[in-house]
């Protein structure tokens, strides 16, 4: 990747922005909260944030899950620490659901408006009909700064944790619920 270079707030231009993204800056700006960004080259998985991380840095970067139960009636998004494995069976048990599998594309576009590898809790905004529950990992709690996509995986924002979950959040109209994900090994 090029050198990442941190900038604040929302692109001077939108140009080649999508519709999608430059809705998370006028959301972010219209509840007056700051954040910080970088563009950098698409990236699909964890293993391609690495520089990613360490330019977002202090920030806890997430992993985001798009989950579903088996009978495919209820959705999940879940926020975990990147280095924590999903256990569908760890997770499922402590919200009261059947086993969690991950969700298909199409209900991800249709519910958070976003695709696979831009998962994100700026999705919520688009989630108009409030189908998905969002689900956050305790450890995450611990993190003053956390990293995330503006719903495209081609930037990615710092934002306080406070921010995002006593403000960002209730304003899509959202809750969470506190899960614990033990660490590799755990069990």
């Amino acid at each position: 990747m090029n050198q990442l270079q941190m900038q604040k707030g929302r692109p001077k231009n939108g140009t080649g922005r999508t519709d999608t993204e430059l809705r998370v800056y006028d959301f972010l700006d219209q509840l007056e909260i700051e954040y910080e960004r970088i563009d950098h080259e698409a990236v699909e998985t964890m293993e391609d944030c690495i520089e990613i991380d360490q330019a977002l840095a202090p920030a806890v970067v997430c992993k985001n899950l798009f989950l579903t139960n088996s009978k495919e009636d209820h959705y999940y998004l879940l926020m975990m620490l990147g280095d924590k494995k999903f256990r569908s069976s760890e997770v499922a048990g402590q919200i009261g659901s059947t086993r969690l599998s991950f969700a298909s594309a199409e209900r991800m576009k249709e519910y958070l408006d976003i695709r696979p590898g831009s998962v994100s809790v700026m999705g919520l905004i688009n989630d108009t009909g409030r189908r998905v529950k969002l689900l956050v990992d305790e450890d995450l709690l611990a993190h003053e700064l956390l990293g995330c996509h503006p719903c495209v995986n081609t930037s990615s924002l710092r934002l306080k944790t406070g921010d995002v979950l006593e403000q960002f959040v209730p304003a899509t109209g959202h809750d969470y619920v506190v899960v614990h994900i033990g660490k590799a090994g755990d069990l």
